[in-house]
């Protein structure tokens, strides 16, 4: 029996989105904006380009797609059966010179002259390219790229395993080839929307190079940012130096190598990409720090439906539940134990607290056990409870507080649909989380704290200042009101709708370029 899924396909549409590891197989805050920008769209036909890693991971579909998606096109950038790679055996191959010589260039110009990555890229755009002069083949099998890969490897390379430096290299590059492929055969659009740097913006950058049209980037968090996170924690990549060769101070060169990989995606996307959009102000910084243009950049703030969810603060009970609520991911980056941590102090000092943790539980199954395991080893199995994917609009009434433990964040919707419900945070010092809380201009602060900021990885004080809150009415109902007033005023998602209309508007109906005659 056939089990492929069958996705809409159109011969057009007006906005391509490109998204890695996402919408719409993925649940989560990056997944629920992309629905929400597509349903006020409904006037726009959207094409959906999703880039996974393996197609296991992403076992179905999240999210009933809106009728102004007319295509949806998938490609797991390490599954056998999408890569370009031969049927047969190989065969031996000179490879094109001249070509190769062009991408040594363009690995020259990254580490030693930045100005002249640009005009480089276009070069390998062509090179790379189905009918270009290095095909994936010659990258796999060519001498030139033999060459080039034990040149660099004899240059840089302060591992001593040339397998694992080859293998490396050879995983890195592979998916730029199918990326290329992508861009060749994607359906005419007339604007390119990536939601990240990495794969989906380089993917992005092609396209924009091979056709003309725009590219919108707008980055929830920073990918090299993100990815620097989870290539610290990563298992799976060597480091074949002794304990003599080994300084604890140092990363891995394979870490380092990783690293670099993603920073210069990341760079090939800013140069291409106009506007690039933050969702606040730290992060537009650390972009423009990253190689962004600071003309081209903007910050765009996330929105919530005030409409949707303030009705919810009629069903609150009158007395504040003493439940702690971690809506998100079971995931490392969330740092769910620390939340667990935490609730160890809050029950000691508050018995009949609960801690709730509601998200999905598929996507990393050992860090989930790693969390039960936790929980019964302090003897919170009464009192925190994994409860999976729940409908926020039936968590917010019942819970005290929202809590945020995580190490990284961008500008978290779950903290702004907790304001609109009349539930104050408590939140690491992540993302735009001490904006959302504190405020951000003089205006905002003048609107008072809805709840507390503390620092990563300290569950005592987590815990300390979610008691604070719950223990005292008077804190936790002035909390609520800053919060309430905080995101009806600046938060809505009818503001940012309005102005991601004009952003699309701008791209979809450019100016006329004014020819002046002497």
């Amino acid at each position: 029996m056939n089990t492929t899924p069958t996705y809409p396909r159109a011969d057009q549409a007006d906005i391509a989105l490109l998204l890695e590891g996402t919408y719409p197989f993925v649940s989560g805050g990056v997944s629920s904006w992309t629905h929400q920008i597509i349903q006020a769209h409904p006037h726009l036909r959207f094409a959906l380009v999703f880039l996974g890693s393996r197609r296991a991971d992403y076992p179905q579909q999240r999210y009933a797609l809106p009728p102004n998606v007319v295509h949806l096109e998938t490609h797991f950038l390490h599954d056998a059966a999408d890569t370009d790679a031969p049927a047969s055996p190989p065969r031996g191959r000179t490879g094109d010179a001249a070509a190769f010589a062009d991408i040594r260039a363009l690995h020259a110009a990254f580490r030693h002259h930045p100005e002249k990555v640009a005009e480089g890229f276009r070069t390998a755009c062509a090179h790379i390219r189905p009918d270009g002069a290095i095909p994936a083949g010659d990258f796999r099998h060519a001498e030139a790229a033999w060459q080039m890969v034990t040149e660099h490897y004899r240059a840089h390379c302060t591992d001593p395993s040339f397998v694992d430096y080859f293998w490396t290299v050879r995983i890195m590059h592979q998916p730029l080839w199918q990326l290329a492929r992508i861009a060749d055969t994607l359906l005419p659009v007339r604007a390119y929307h990536t939601i990240s740097t990495g794969y989906a913006g380089f993917l992005g950058a092609l396209l924009a190079q091979s056709t003309g049209c725009p590219l919108i980037l707008t980055e929830h968090g920073i990918y090299t940012k993100e990815r620097k996170i989870d290539l610290f924690q990563s298992e799976w990549i060597r480091d074949n130096r002794n304990s003599f060769q080994r300084d604890p101070t140092e990363l891995s060169y394979f870490r380092q190598l990783w690293i670099r990989f993603f920073e210069w995606m990341g760079r090939l996307t800013y140069a291409a990409a106009d506007p690039i959009i933050a969702l606040y102000e730290a992060n537009r910084a650390r972009q423009i720090a990253d190689g962004a243009r600071a003309e081209r950049t903007r910050s765009i703030p996330n929105g919530v439906s005030i409409a949707r969810l303030a009705p919810l603060r009629d069903r609150r009970p009158v007395a504040t539940p003493p439940v702690l609520c971690l809506i998100g991911r079971v995931v490392p980056i969330k740092d769910v134990k620390n939340f667990i941590r935490a609730m160890r102090s809050v029950v000691n000092r508050l018995p009949h607290a609960e801690g709730w943790i509601a998200g999905p539980l598929d996507e990393d199954p050992a860090y989930v056990e790693e969390c039960r395991n936790l929980i019964d080893s302090l003897g919170l199995g009464g009192s925190v409870r994994l409860l999976g994917m729940q409908r926020v609009d039936e968590l917010l009434p019942q819970i005290g507080l929202v809590v945020l433990s995580s190490i990284s964040e961008a500008l978290p919707l779950v903290v702004l649909e907790g304001f609109a419900a009349g539930v104050p945070c408590v939140s690491t010092d992540v993302g735009a989380c001490r904006q959302l809380i504190e405020g951000g201009t003089p205006e905002d602060r003048a609107l008072g704290a809805a709840g507390r900021v503390v620092g990563i990885a300290d569950p005592q004080a987590l815990a300390e200042a979610s008691l604070a809150l719950l223990g005292d009415t008077d804190a936790w109902c002035a909390a609520r009101d800053a919060g309430v007033a905080r995101v009806e005023k600046y938060y809505s998602d009818k503001l940012m709708f309005q102005r991601y209309r004009t952003v699309y508007d701008t791209a979809l109906n450019p100016l006329p370029v004014r020819i002046l005659h002497p």
